[in-house]
């Protein structure tokens, strides 16, 4: 399968998954793994910047793929097979654009930020 193949069943199974995080056929893990692979599809904010050199595409080519497979997997095959059914052409205009999705991503940046300050400004000085 060519590059151009995977990426079209990648925009289809994202809102696949989205719509298999609402089903109640959909297990409690999938469903986990399904938000958080909405929330980083959906995110207008990266996990990594793409303005840092090679680690900032590693989210979009290889992150994203592999959560979107470990959830597809973890969906039963029936409950997804529908949800496919149901998300054909769901995306014809592009990816929604809401803000809300960012936040996920603000707030482990925060989070990572702070650690970073408490670490510097708390560890012993040799002087």
């Amino acid at each position: 399968m060519n590059l151009k193949a995977r990426a079209a069943y990648l925009k289809r199974d994202i809102p696949a998954v989205c719509l298999a995080l609402k089903s109640r056929e959909t297990p409690v893990i999938a469903k986990l793994l399904a938000g958080l692979t909405v929330v980083l599809a959906l995110s207008p904010i990266d996990l990594i910047p793409d303005f840092i050199p090679v680690l900032g595409y590693l989210d979009d080519v290889l992150l994203l793929p592999a959560l979107i497979a470990l959830t597809v997997r973890l969906i039963p095959r029936k409950v997804f097979a529908g949800c496919r059914q149901q998300a054909e052409g769901m995306w014809e205009n592009g990816k929604p654009k809401k803000w809300y999705f960012a936040l996920p991503i603000v707030a482990v940046w925060i989070l990572l930020l702070w650690l970073v300050v408490k670490w510097v400004l708390c560890s012993p000085r040799a002087y």
